[in-house]
């Protein structure tokens, strides 16, 4: 073949196929009935033999679909029910592990106190006895140096 010759051409429409489906199932079952060799009243028969199976197919299919969607549903439904009550118990148990840390902490505040109070009142005690054996021992200087005193003057 030359350049100038035409060459054959292939187009491809790309479609969904759905409409074309459509419209082969209707041209066909139109040439199934013209060609049937069966009368109008063994085809009409056969249309309503076969709607009532393909019916009770459909109703079979929904009931399967019901049973599985109530089995989901209740097998979802206890999922988020053990879930929501190992929640519960966890807060539970959290909020019993807070009560008994604030147990705690109040019992080592009043503990810390007490112990610090008694410390407190020791050394109070101890500051006392310091001021008394303070107190005694100036008594006996200001005895000492009235007694020196005294001599001073007894022997001059």
């Amino acid at each position: 073949m030359s350049h100038g010759e035409h060459q054959p051409v292939i187009v491809v429409e790309k479609s969904s196929g759905i409409g074309a489906f459509l419209w082969g199932a209707v041209i066909g079952a139109g040439v199934a009935l013209l060609l049937a060799p069966r009368t109008g009243e063994e085809t009409r028969a056969e249309l309503r033999s076969r709607g009532r199976r393909l019916r009770a197919k459909a109703e079979d299919t929904a009931d399967e679909l019901q049973t599985r969607l109530e089995d989901g549903y209740e097998v979802a439904k206890a999922r988020v029910e053990e879930k929501f009550e190992r929640t519960r118990r966890n807060l539970s148990e959290t909020r019993a592990g807070a009560r008994d840390a604030v147990k705690a902490g109040k019992a080592a505040v009043h503990s810390a106190r007490d112990e610090l109070e008694s410390k407190l009142a020791e050394a109070k005690a101890a500051r006392d006895e310091a001021s008394e054996a303070d107190r005694d021992i100036d008594d006996i200087d200001s005895d000492d140096e009235g007694a020196a005193v005294s001599e001073d003057e007894a022997t001059a």
